[in-house]
Order: structure tokens, then sequence, then C-alpha cells
């Protein structure tokens, strides 16, 4: 392997991990259903599908990762990794993985339930709803930059204001069946912003959505590995060692690791 691949390989593995897995997915998903390669109903999602024995489970996944054909297939990727990688490396508000994957499936089963709903009551319904996780993406992003600017194609906008933009523009262009399932998406991140930010802080109560004890088991990668010649032992990556010190009470500093263990320190006098 060429050390010009070696390098491609490396940035590849230093993206943020959750990013990196999705937005290769969508464009490998995509790729051969744009092509006629894959049969694009394979994919879809209907809760029709749900009902089936055995049920097809994977279309609550893969309905999230067709992008638009032709050029789509460059523009909803880049925008998927774009914010959702800003969301993950960069967000105060996601300071862990499980934090990231448990907001992506909060904002895809509202989507998801909302899309139902409205094909009961209005005949509207959607069968790939990755436009909707953009715009909720998007919108998550931008609420914690108010007061930036931030730059749509060609003009400069303030940077809450980008989502709107993006459906504007969109409806003008796909019509109004795309602007339904972005406002399905900006309600899913609205939703979750009430939840988790706006109520805790304006309302006076708690956190009404926190991240489930059982998502940080999901995402942790088992540090032990049994083989056949023996055991192998993970290297504690920096997330976890950032878990470990908020729970142990030990922390990284000046001291000594000898003294960190000797527990909570005493006054005297």
């Amino acid at each position: 392997m060429s050390t010009i691949q070696e390098n491609m390989l490396d940035a590849y593995w230093q993206l943020p991990p959750i990013s990196r897995t999705l937005a290769t997915a969508a464009i490998s998903l995509s790729l051969p259903v744009h092509f006629g390669l894959l049969y694009a109903g394979w994919f879809i999602h209907h809760p029709y599908y749900l009902w089936q024995l055995p049920p097809q489970v994977w279309r609550l996944v893969t309905s999230f990762l067709i992008t638009g054909p032709k050029l789509g297939l460059i523009f909803d990727t880049y925008l998927l990794y774009q914010y959702l990688s800003q969301i993950e490396a960069g967000h105060p508000r996601f300071q862990r993985r499980e934090d990231v994957a448990w907001y992506l499936m909060f904002i895809s089963g509202v989507i998801l339930m909302t899309d139902y709903i409205l094909s009961i009551t209005l005949d509207v319904s959607n069968y790939f709803y990755l436009q909707g996780l953009i715009l909720a993406l998007a919108y998550t992003v931008t609420q914690d930059q108010r007061g930036m600017k931030a730059s749509f194609y060609f003009i400069t906008i303030p940077a809450q204001l980008t989502p709107y933009c993006m459906m504007l523009l969109n409806m003008l262009f796909q019509g109004p069946g795309m602007l339904i399932l972005q406002l399905e998406g900006l309600f899913a991140a609205h939703l979750y912003d009430f939840l988790t930010r706006i109520w805790p802080e304006f309302g006076g109560g708690r956190n009404l959505l926190p991240t489930p004890a059982f998502m940080s088991r999901l995402v942790q990668t088992p540090r032990i590995l049994q083989r056949a010649h023996g055991t192998a032992f993970r290297p504690a990556s920096a997330d976890s060692g950032r878990a470990t010190g908020r729970t142990t009470g030990a922390s990284t500093g000046p001291l000594p690791d000898s003294w960190r263990t000797r527990g909570r320190g005493q006054r005297l006098g």
C-alpha cells in the first residue's frame, strides 16, 4: 500500500466515528440504489413491513441512509457528515458518544411517528427520511450559534436561520413533499431541544430526556478480547478516561498517580 493510501486511511479513521460511519453507509447504500444495482424497495420504511414475520427491522435504519439522486449523492452525504460531526466533535451538549447515539435514536423515532400520524390524518407519507434528519441536525447545531454568521451557498445569514433557508430552497426545487419531511425533522429537533434544554433552563424543571444507562454499554468498545492464544487488552480511550475520572473522583493534574488514589483529602486546622 502506498504512502498516499496509508495517509488517506489514517485521516479517514481519525474522523468522528459516528459521523464517519453514517456518511460512509449513506454513500455506500445510495450509489447502488441510484445506479439501479439494488432495488430501492428493499430499504424504504412502512409500518406494514414491521408486522411481517420476521419483521424487516433494518428498514428503520436504511430509510435514513438513502440520499437524493444525482448531486444529492454528494450534497446530502456532505451535509449529513458536516452537521453530525459538529454535534459529535464539538457540541457542548453532547459530551459522550452515547449522547449522540441517543439523540439520533430519538430524532429518528419522532420523525417516523410524525410521518405515520400524517399518513393517517392527511394521507401524506414518505418512505425515505434523510432530508428530515439533516434538517434536524442543522437545527440542533445552529441553536447554539446564535449571534454568529453562516454562509449559505452565496449569501451570509444569521446562523440560526440556516434550517429555514434549507427548507425554503428545497421547497422551491423539490416541491411541498420535501417541505413536509423537513418540517417533521424540525419538529423532532425542537422537541428534543425543549425536553433537554428549554424546559430545564427556563421552566425550572429537569432534563426530561436523559441518556439511558444502557446506551453507554452499547457504544463502548470492550477492552478485553479473548483470543485462542491469550487475552488482549485495548488501551483506554480519552473518553473512557474522562468518564472514569468523573465516576471515581480522580482527575488529571500535577499530582502523581499514587497521590490521586488516596481518596478525599481532609482539611487541617
